[in-house]
């Protein structure tokens, strides 16, 4: 079965939602520079809500170990996600300062990406691949870019690896087919107003990638 991730939930609504419809994680952004970025103080509540109801994910860009430390306490997540340009050795050290598996995005525009991925693939427990960021973007994802999938063709994947990137309700079923990754990743896709959920396109998420699943 796919693992599907519902990133940058804000609200209780929208990760009711993304609960409700059986996501199998679901992100909480701490990054200020976000329209999805959400306080530690606003995360503690969100986290409360979703605890044993799905895999919390925290994403977090280039942190400091003060900062691993303070979203570990305040949110008490499952996994880190880290989306800035932390090498293997930084990810490797965030996730023994965490005890956390890790989730490592990278964005991916061409081979030369991927072959630089797949080198930042040790030390996380999950490679995520994403649309590389526009030049001079504030924030590294979520910006509702596609990748070319041809770039994956023939590589060697790691076991556990995740796409993302533009994906919608319309195209995640095409994508579960043709490359069937571990799990895939939302935020834009979901959204109808930047950085804002939309609980009819989370379940439509959700339910095409279960379809994609059973055919």
């Amino acid at each position: 079965m796919t693992r599907v991730k519902i990133c940058g939930l804000t609200t209780p609504g929208t990760l009711d939602a993304a609960l409700d419809a059986g996501a199998d994680m679901v992100g909480l952004v701490h990054v200020p520079a976000s329209p999805r970025h959400v306080s530690l103080v606003d995360g503690a509540l969100l986290a409360a809500r979703a605890r044993g109801r799905a895999a919390l994910v925290a994403l977090l860009v280039d942190p400091d170990d003060a900062q691993v430390s303070a979203v570990c306490a305040a949110l008490g997540p499952d996994l880190l996600q880290l989306h800035g340009s932390e090498d293997a050795a930084r990810t490797a050290a965030i996730a023994r300062l965490s005890g956390r598996p890790v989730i490592k995005a990278c964005g991916v525009s061409d081979r030369a990406d991927l072959d630089a991925a797949l080198a930042l693939a040790h030390g996380a427990q999950h490679l995520l691949l994403d649309a590389r960021a526009p030049a001079g973007a504030a924030y590294p994802g979520g910006h509702g870019a596609v990748f070319d999938w041809d770039v994956l063709e023939g590589a060697a994947l790691p076991p556990g690896w995740m796409l993302s990137g533009g994906l919608t309700p319309d195209s995640v079923a095409g994508a579960v087919a043709r490359l069937r990754p571990w799990g895939v990743d939302v935020s834009s896709g979901v959204e109808r107003v930047r950085g804002v959920k939309d609980p009819d396109l989370i379940r439509a998420f959700v339910s095409a990638v279960r379809s994609a699943d059973a055919a």
